[in-house]
């Protein structure tokens, strides 16, 4: 048991101790060199309950740089809870607020707005602009709605630090009150932990500016400025929770929190610490849910999430083991925090940086029971924040920065050149249109299609288009061919209505973000698998777009075949070959369908391995799939692999190592090169394939977050093993005993150099494919397995009667270590003829 605990939570220490070593000395109350407080628009000082004094309006002129009419407005009977919303400055030309900096580093920025009633200005209709140290967008275009306060931290570094209002003559800004205040430097540390991949130490946070979203005293009341060091508030995280009745607070006396060696109140004060939630019993025998409380973020941005924990529940050290999620992500697995603190009642911290691709709207945060036996089933958090990370345009509001750049495309320097160059290539476009409009069928107007503005311009051509005369494809109704594109056969959408006979619920074999995927008869009794897209979705468009590109100049025996399309009446339809025994994952768990022998899934990783070989090697331009994971690797009447599904494909251009891309794929598959960069290149589906080989070795999911931490990863977890030399311990039970272990070797040995960190130190999907080739060959010389495809079951299931499985090397020797120098480009042509006449004879040789 000590060896399983000391396993269970090694990692979870070495993850925090850096944390542990960096944090500054013990400090419990701090003197802000700088405390600029500012009652804008008030003639006289205020002081709040918290006995924090506001300058007046007078008092503060000498920090406002400001040509414009002089104007505050004043409202003494306002409905608000602090004196400081009773009034408010009103620029309505630029404006700006300069405060000299005595210690350069971490300040508060706090902005107090109330639009107050006024017969001048509708200050609730006014949209302006606030940028920090003349770089940093706080807010842009903004309208403040009811009262806000907003609250910033930033990293100033120069002598002065500007706040710049910009407001116009029809559109005035305003403030009501302003701080800003020196900060600790203990406030943010330079390194945090990744959401993903998990753990990852993540460097230079003290370069960003944060704005705080929310700030929850978990399990107790508000906590307002005055009972804070830093004057900040920690509201009540009641309204978060989801549901309510899935957790109960608890609390003991402030006084019993004590910090560890190195911490401070100035993180969180105790009250926020001697509070939490922890696990309600929602009327279980045994509680195995999580506690959960939901949040609105924008997803264009980075957020920092720093989770509060102090143990107040536990009566001994090492009783609470539990997880911690976010954005349903595992962020900390079997946390045990005595064995970080050494003691109960101890206040720690933990920070995660979570980047934009795993933010989600709703968003949540939850801690749960660990799914083993030691400990007790509960969990517990007492504390939240979640700050917004500026993005690249330094801006903590909207896509613009403070130069106009877009976050998302070009600035303001380049629109003039954008708009000639959209407003050229309108006009070109126009002139091919007007070709193409001589060039209509006869029966354009029966058509409400948008396929015009999806396929080349001479789809339209009437060589584009068959004569409608019956042939081998089909019946009549399909009248147009996209031959001469390879986008195959026109399929009506009345035709495709009878194939799925209406599109019946039974008919339905899969779905997937693009639509449903029904299985589908035409006429002459071709059973097709029909995905049928959602026509609103613009994702749906890029797709289905994307597909019929890529399918229209791949062919290959191991890549699903386009059959056709349909786009009338602004359908989105895309018809395949049917793939009889569905996706690869299918096989291997989840659906109790029989057992694939190890030989087996030796060919069909070899069968996929050669369709992403061809896409990245077989054309002009290379191919990256961008989604290889089990569920894409579908299997026909013989077991053959093809890959399938390419709407997030990418081509990269002549010449180029990447395609620079938002992120995309699924999780668990993703390379975290691609995911750090952001730097997309065929090494990124060797990585997922590594993952796919781990996937089909062991017969679990990528990503299992109901597993202990160690475990949920399935690429970290193997390769742990594998690096021991003990990988044979975890594989699936049906294979133990029967894969010879030198071709088990060979095997994972692939599997751990498509999962290296960097793209650099993969190999190709070549060199991948003829490390597949030759596991194979060595299971062939070793002891023949039994049960064949059946897992022991008696050869009566499906997969042991059905039609025996295609060669595995197309026909041609299985290639040894020698063979395996050759030029690509010779294997691609073997690949391009096989099965042919001209290579038959070599389909009874064996390999040497």
């Amino acid at each position: 048991m000590a060896i399983l605990l000391f396993l269970l939570f090694s990692r979870t220490i070495a993850t925090v101790s850096a944390f542990i070593a960096t944090t500054p000395a013990k400090s419990d109350s701090f003197t802000p060199p700088d405390n600029y407080l500012i009652d804008c628009g008030s003639s006289s000082q205020t002081t709040l309950p918290d006995r924090r004094i506001f300058s007046s309006d007078s008092a503060s002129s000498q920090y406002l740089q400001y040509h414009g009419r002089e104007i505050a407005v004043v409202d003494l009977s306002a409905d608000v809870p602090l004196p400081i919303y009773k009034s408010a400055k009103v620029f309505n030309c630029e404006a700006t607020y300069s405060f000299r900096v005595t210690k350069t580093g971490w300040h508060w920025v706090r902005l107090h707005f109330f639009p107050i009633g006024n017969n001048e200005f509708k200050l609730q209709e006014t949209k302006f602009t606030v940028v920090a140290m003349d770089t940093l967008v706080l807010l842009h275009k903004h309208s403040p709605n009811g009262l806000e306060m907003q609250e910033y931290l930033m990293n100033v570094t120069s002598e002065r630090l500007n706040l710049r209002f910009c407001g116009k003559k029809d559109s005035p800004a305003f403030v009501n009150a302003i701080e800003v205040v020196s900060a600790p430097d203990m406030v943010i540390t330079d390194s945090s932990s990744a959401l993903f991949p998990v753990g990852k130490k993540i460097e230079g946070m003290t370069k960003y500016s944060y704005q705080k979203m929310y700030r929850l005293n978990v399990g107790g009341v508000t906590i307002g400025p005055g009972n804070d060091t830093l004057g900040r508030t920690w509201n009540s995280d009641e309204k978060f929770l989801k549901p309510p009745s899935a957790a109960k607070n608890i609390s003991i006396t402030p006084n019993v929190v004590t910090y560890l060696e190195g911490g401070s109140p100035l993180i969180a004060p105790p009250t926020v610490y001697a509070s939490a939630m922890v696990m309600g019993t929602s009327n279980t025998i045994a509680p195995n849910f999580n506690v959960t409380w939901q949040f609105d973020l924008d997803k264009s941005f980075p957020y920092l999430i720093r989770l509060h924990f102090c143990d107040i529940v536990s009566k001994a050290l090492n009783e609470l083991y539990f997880n911690v999620y976010i954005g349903g992500k595992i962020a900390v697995s079997a946390l045990d925090l005595s064995s970080i603190t050494n003691g109960l009642s101890v206040a720690y911290y933990h920070d995660v940086f979570v980047e934009p691709p795993m933010i989600s709207n709703p968003f949540f945060v939850q801690v749960g029971p660990l799914n083993a036996p030691m400990g007790t089933k509960n969990a517990i958090l007492n504390g939240l924040e979640i700050l917004r990370i500026n993005n690249s345009v330094n801006s903590l509001d909207g896509e613009f920065g403070a130069d106009g750049r877009s976050a998302t495309g070009p600035g303001r320097g380049t629109v003039a050149a954008v708009g000639f160059a959209m407003m050229f290539g309108a006009f070109a476009g126009l002139g091919a249109m007007a070709v193409k409009w001589q060039k209509r069928p006869q029966d354009w107007q029966k058509k409400n299609s948008f396929s015009s503005w999806l396929l080349p311009l001479h789809a339209g051509d009437a060589s584009f288009l068959a004569s409608s005369k019956r042939t081998s494809l089909g019946s009549k109704k399909s009248a147009f061919y996209a031959s001469t594109q390879g986008l195959g056969r026109y399929l009506s959408f009345a035709e495709l209505q009878d194939a799925t006979k209406n599109w019946d619920s039974n008919s339905v074999i899969g779905i997937g973000g693009f639509g449903n995927v029904y299985l589908g008869v035409l006429e002459d009794g071709t059973k097709v698998a029909v995905k049928r897209g959602n026509p609103q979705s613009e994702q749906g468009i890029n797709e289905f777009q994307t597909e019929l590109q890529m399918l229209s100049k791949l062919r290959h025996r191991h890549l699903v075949s386009l059959i056709g399309y349909c786009d009338e009446n602004s359908e989105m339809i895309l018809v395949y070959e049917f793939m009889e025994h569905g996706p690869l994952r299918d096989h291997l768990y989840g659906k109790n369908l029989p057992t694939v022998s190890w030989k087996q899934r030796l060919e069909i990783c070899i069968g996929a391995a050669r369709g992403l070989h061809y896409l990245h090697t077989g054309s002009a331009t290379a191919i990256i799939h961008r989604d290889v994971k089990t569920t894409n690797i579908l299997l026909d009447e013989n077991f053959t692999a093809k890959m399938a599904d390419f709407g997030l494909s990418k081509d990269v251009g002549m010449g180029e190592a990447h395609v620079s891309t938002a992120v995309k794929g699924s999780f668990g598959y993703l390379d975290p090169e691609y995911f750090r960069k952001q730097q997309l290149t065929d090494k990124s589906d060797v990585y997922s394939f590594g993952v796919v080989l781990l996937e089909v070795l062991c017969a679990r999911s990528a990503i299992d977050p109901t597993l202990p931490r160690e475990q949920v990863n399935l690429a970290e977890w193997a390769m742990q093993w594998k690096r021991k030399g003990l990988l044979d311990k975890i594989i699936d039970p049906n294979l133990v005993g029967k894969i010879n272990p030198e071709s088990m070797n060979k095997y994972a040995e692939a599997a751990e150099k498509c999962l290296a960190e960097y793209g650099v130190d993969r190999p190709t999907m070549g060199d991948v494919l003829w490390n597949l080739e030759y596991a194979l060959q060595l299971q062939d010389q070793g002891k023949p397995e039994e049960g064949g495809g059946s897992g022991g079951s008696g050869g009566g299931s499906a997969l042991a009667n059905a039609a025996p499985l295609a060669p595995a090397i197309d026909n041609r020797p299985v290639m040894t270590p020698a063979q395996a120098s050759q030029n690509p480009a010779e294997v691609q042509a073997i690949e391009d003829h096989s099965g042919t006449a001209m290579f038959a004879q070599y389909g009874n040789l064996n390999g040497r």
